[in-house]
């Protein structure tokens, strides 16, 4: 697998509370640079990159991030936002409340709400594998399917644990014929991308992909 057909599947994240708009333009640059498939970044910096960047990035941001346990009117609210000021991707956070009191159907709705206020535009489903069971996550798989959603997500990165083959087998299972997969946190050596692409993710959320392609072509590769 090449580098470019690697980071083409790849959100190049910062989702840091202290990144700062240095920080941000380092990653705006990078994903220009390496067409990486989007950059996935806190929402309040939103309108300033469409400002700078316009159409030269892909914005991504998430919602209800990083515990999920908003409102669905809050998480309505910051996605209309987010798309009013330009991200044209929104990766989402489930109630994971909701699905440990086993209310799937009231989590299935959150999503089909959001995905009717994103349109035609990419929705993520992050329902962060590390805090459920078996039993849940295919729960969540049908509830992300029958929402409409166009993507489930394992992690946020910022929970107990990260991505692993386990789930992303687990979601090839379960998920229906529209639903895409994203891997995202732990992802951490150019063998994890390309283990995750094989196995069948369309993305994958990381921070560290540039760095790691960078290292590779260092060493000719």
């Amino acid at each position: 697998m090449t580098n470019s057909e690697i980071l083409k599947h790849v959100d190049h994240t910062l989702l840091k509370a202290v990144a700062t708009w240095e920080d941000i333009q380092k990653i705006c640059d990078e994903a220009i640079e390496y067409n990486t498939a989007s950059i996935c970044i806190p929402a309040c910096y939103i309108s300033r990159i469409h400002e700078k960047y316009g159409d030269k990035v892909n914005i991504c941001t998430v919602v209800g991030f990083p515990l999920g346990y908003s409102t669905t009117e809050a998480k309505i609210v910051e996605t209309k936002k987010a798309l009013e000021d330009g991200a044209s991707e929104i990766d989402m956070v489930i109630n994971i409340t909701d699905v440990k009191n086993k209310l799937y159907d009231k989590v299935t709705e959150e999503i089909r709400m959001l995905k009717e206020v994103v349109g035609n535009k990419i929705l993520k489903v992050i329902i962060e594998t590390c805090y459920l069971t078996e039993e849940e996550k295919i729960a969540m798989c049908k509830s992300v399917t029958d929402a409409g959603a166009d993507y489930i997500k394992t992690s946020t990165g910022f929970g107990t644990g990260g991505a692993t083959l386990e789930d992303v087998r687990l979601f090839k299972k379960h998920i229906g014929p529209n639903v895409k997969i994203k891997a995202a946190g732990g992802v951490k050596s150019v063998e994890d991308l390309e283990m995750f692409i094989s196995e069948g993710c369309d993305r994958i959320g990381t921070s560290s992909a540039v760095n790691m392609i960078k290292g590779k072509e260092a060493l000719g590769y």
